[in-house]
């Protein structure tokens, strides 16, 4: 089987580049180890436990692409404000939509809700799917990638992107070097119905051992639910897995200082360890990394699913350009111009994400005063503050036109 561009991995992040290249005459192959089949929504089911804090610029690009309707249909969550605070001190800082004349800062929705919106959009496009299809080997063989599915069905195009998450089969298989380390952290994420209203806001503690972000969910009418994240050291994590749910439920609420009241019920819980990841190169001939098959990030605010729709508007809008241009898709030379745009942004983020994870793990008394000090002196700038809320919105930066105003 033979196509213009195969994307590994249908995704929320690989769903968004086909869709995003739509009507660009490319014969598109998507290939899955899923079903790829969407579910009816049941308004009454339990939240999924992963979820994203979709930003501005990401609801754009979902708009664009018609798959935004199919959020909104089935449970969002917007949120307008966001409170941070050192549990081992006494600075705070808050943020709020309206300091740049904005209604939200993004929306808090379920992964599964994104990935079947997109699913829908593609299965009434042309876009080919290949369900149910996992890569075992790949090599060039040409100017084409060659792709053996493990069921033996070989697969050929001149382009390939991967798109297959953090541990990527079509990075490892093609030899991409990546930087990585462990955080020495484990997040374990669940939904929690709390004592009172979550108030439209992201709330998040720094406490001793990590991060605890408790963010708004769109419960049922006179129900309050949020989506926890709540990033530990191993054995602390170990332990918290180990409780039952309501000796979990009152740890919880103590490690958030009960600013909802009490947390009086817990779903499943997922207990994810942390690593940090980055290919040396996005892009070699006929070949591109976006999303987590090129970069992952701590979770500490919600920005790597962000990243990742910003990776494919781009890559596609360069793919579009070129084409226009009558120049080879494949061409690394044409590819580079993603990874030149993509790559700082992305960097940048992750060096952000990482220097708050250290300052607020940091130990001595000095470092402590510091960013105590140092939260309650930007809370009291304006303009600093809504720096930082342009950056949350997504809409600082080199922008593709999908995500514009």
């Amino acid at each position: 089987m033979r196509a213009d561009l195969i994307i590994v991995g249908a995704g929320m992040v690989g769903s968004t580049l086909a869709l995003a290249l739509e009507h660009s005459g490319l014969d598109i192959l998507i290939v899955d180890g899923s079903p790829l089949s969407v579910a009816p929504f049941d308004v009454q089911a339990p939240f999924e436990p992963r979820v994203s804090a979709l930003s501005m610029a990401s609801q754009r690009i979902l708009e664009r692409l018609g798959a935004w309707q199919g959020i909104a249909t089935r449970r969002a969550c917007p949120y307008g404000e966001m409170r941070v605070w050192d549990g081992s001190g006494t600075g705070s800082i808050h943020f709020a939509a309206a300091s740049v004349h904005a209604e939200t800062l993004g929306h808090i929705v379920e992964n599964r809700v994104v990935q079947d919106a997109l699913l829908e959009r593609l299965h009434d496009s042309q876009i080919g799917l290949l369900p149910g299809a996992r890569l075992e080997q790949l090599r060039r063989s040409g100017d084409d990638w060659l792709l053996t599915l493990t069921d033996g069905r070989q697969l050929r195009a001149p382009l390939l992107v991967a798109a297959d998450g953090a541990n990527s089969a079509v990075r490892r298989l093609a030899g991409c070097a990546t930087r990585e380390w462990d955080y020495l952290h484990h997040a374990i994420v669940t939904s929690v119905r709390c004592e009172r209203a979550h108030q439209a806001t992201a709330w998040q503690r720094f406490t001793d051992d990590g991060p605890l972000a408790f963010l708004p969910l769109a419960g049922p009418a006179g129900e309050h639910w949020c989506s926890i994240v709540w990033s530990t050291v191993p054995v602390e994590a170990e332990r918290l897995m180990a409780l039952d749910d309501e000796a979990f439920c009152i740890e919880l609420s103590k490690a958030f200082e009960s600013r909802l009241g009490k947390v009086l019920h817990a779903d499943r819980r997922l207990c994810i360890p942390l690593r940090q990841r980055h290919a040396k190169r996005y892009v070699e001939p006929g070949l591109a990394l976006i999303g987590d098959a090129a970069h992952t990030i701590h979770p500490l605010a919600g920005q790597g699913v962000n990243l990742g729709f910003l990776d494919a508007a781009v890559l596609a809008e360069v793919l579009l350009h070129a084409a226009e241009r009558g120049e080879c898709l494949s061409d690394e030379r044409v590819l580079s111009r993603f990874e030149r745009r993509r790559m700082p942004h992305n960097l940048a983020m992750m060096a952000a994400m990482e220097g708050f994870q250290r300052l607020f793990q940091a130990d001595p008394l000095p470092l402590r005063l510091l960013r105590n000090v140092g939260l309650d002196l930007v809370d009291g700038q304006a303009e600093a503050k809504a720096l930082f809320v342009r950056q949350a919105l997504g809409l600082a930066g080199d922008l593709p036109e999908l995500a514009r105003a």
